[in-house]
């Protein structure tokens, strides 16, 4: 599993169980991979995990998160890691149990504490490290499945869990697996890009 330096990694060993209604769907086995049980609820604590462990290596004792689950995963690993958080604007603190502060004006005050000795600013998903961590979501799967997959369906956001599938597969010589990437009608800027051929940045998010 995904460590730092020997450090013990925050997330679980999610189960790989095969889906009896998606398989008899499709006409093949189809598998999922249960991120839904990591400590925090979702994947994103691999990620989020692996770089607040190495910045915490590095000297950072306090922390900027965005808001949605990574302020979760960053609350909970700042407990552990007996440091400081603040969590970019929500309409309401709907994580306060974490002990992750969330502020109204918060991009601005955020981009203000980053500049601070000892902050250090955690992007959900637009970082190496995060794609790192959550490239041991593949290593897991390598060593769960009998065979190698004859494709990988993965949800597109940010890109970083995509990001650190494509990495996964490469370390684990899957490379040559196809990656099916799903992404929400009314929020698809990396469907308009591909097509596009280029950054596209959409007018509005309508899911």
């Amino acid at each position: 599993s995904m460590s730092v330096r020997g450090q013990k990694p925050f997330h679980v060993v999610s189960p790989v169980l095969e889906s009896l209604p998606l398989s008899k769907a499709v006409g093949t086995k189809v598998f999922m991979k249960l991120e839904n049980v990591q400590p925090s609820g979702s994947f994103k604590i691999r990620g989020i995990g692996h770089l607040c462990q190495d910045a915490a290596r590095k000297g950072c004792r306090h922390f900027v998160c965005s808001s949605g689950n990574p302020p979760r995963a960053g609350g909970m690993l700042l407990r552990n890691l007996g440091m400081h958080g603040v969590g970019r604007a929500l309409p309401e603190p709907h994580f306060p149990q974490e002990g992750t502060r969330v502020w109204d004006d918060a991009n601005s005050r955020a981009q203000e504490l980053v500049k601070t000795e000892g902050w250090v600013s955690i992007h959900p998903f637009d970082h190496p490290l995060v794609w790192e961590g959550h490239a041991s979501l593949v290593r897991e799967l390598k060593d769960s499945l009998e065979a190698k997959p004859g494709a990988v369906v993965v949800a597109v956001g940010g890109g970083g869990l995509l990001a650190g599938v494509v990495a996964g597969l490469h370390q684990v010589g899957w490379q040559d697996v196809p990656i099916i990437a799903a992404e929400t009608h009314g929020a698809h800027s990396f469907h308009e890009a591909l097509k596009a051929g280029r950054l596209v940045t959409l007018p509005d998010i309508t899911r």
